[in-house]
């Protein structure tokens, strides 16, 4: 589907309310094959490739990185489920797609009645809070952000080499990713124009994200309702004592749990994901 700033590939499936979900790096909307199929028995489920990943476009990006600031890729989400007909929906972000998942929802608040982000925190606190185990466990923000053409030669020098790291150092279930799915990722990462847009997105992050975060910073809050769902073993409850008090932060209705499996949460604990998911969302 075409928007006003790119082109948006992705699948709709099921009967039901409208539930849109988005995946994280270095994944596309695939990662949600275990759980969609189980959601679209209550919901319209819609799965996205965000801008600049999978099969969607990749538009030209500007000096200050904007069309890949999370603002602009919530834009598109908006864009594409108000053309599916649906100016309400429920919303669920894994990763990169849960940054732009609560971006959306703090800019468009009343196109979201419920929200469930994983494995992350808001990258304005996520910088706030960085120190020395945070620029070691969160390198590839620093990396994927380094000045273009330095990221983008490298990653393109050896894609696989980036995608499977991430998909076996991050993963506590070491057999989460079947071997064609792991290809299609490796397949879509070896673009050179997804790569430079994934660059671009971490660059936007590091400023334009962050500058949003801190303006709307005890200002704005997320209206609806919205899950929280962590890694008991990954690097969110590893830098953040108390990562569920941070989301408190930012919204009155939050609730949420740590879960025994690694970053890869709907990947690797794809029942207890579509559980959680179907509790919350009804």
């Amino acid at each position: 589907m075409r928007t006003s700033g790119a082109t948006i590939h992705g699948r709709v499936g099921g009967t039901g309310p409208p539930v849109l979900l988005l995946h994280g790096i270095p994944e596309t909307h695939l990662m949600w094959h275990r759980v969609a199929s189980q959601l679209a028995e209550h919901y319209t489920v819609v799965a996205t490739d965000l801008r600049g990943y999978g099969d969607s476009g990749k538009p030209p990006s500007t000096a200050d990185h904007e069309p890949y600031s999370m603002r602009a890729t919530a834009r598109d989400q908006i864009e594409v489920m108000r053309d599916l007909g649906y100016d309400q929906f429920r919303l669920v972000g894994h990763d990169r797609g849960a940054r732009c998942a609560y971006r959306l929802a703090l800019d468009a608040p009343d196109a979201v009645t419920r929200l469930a982000v994983m494995d992350v925190v808001p990258t304005g606190d996520a910088y706030r809070r960085a120190e020395m185990k945070f620029s070691l466990g969160y390198w590839v923000w620093s990396f994927l952000a380094a000045p273009e053409p330095v990221p983008e030669q490298f990653i393109g020098a050896a894609p696989d080499v980036l995608v499977n790291f991430m998909l076996d150092s991050w993963p506590e279930v070491k057999d989460a990713f079947p071997a064609e799915i792991r290809a299609e990722y490796v397949r879509k990462f070896s673009d050179p124009a997804t790569v430079h847009a994934i660059c671009e997105e971490y660059r936007a992050a590091a400023s334009l994200d962050y500058q949003q975060d801190e303006a709307d910073r005890g200002k704005r809050k997320i209206a609806c309702p919205v899950l929280f769902l962590w890694s008991q073993r990954g690097s969110v409850a590893q830098l953040y004592d108390d990562p569920l008090a941070i989301w408190r932060e930012w919204a009155d209705d939050v609730r949420g749990e740590p879960l025994p499996v690694g970053h890869f949460i709907p990947e690797e604990a794809p029942e207890q994901t579509a559980r959680q998911l179907l509790d919350f969302l009804k």
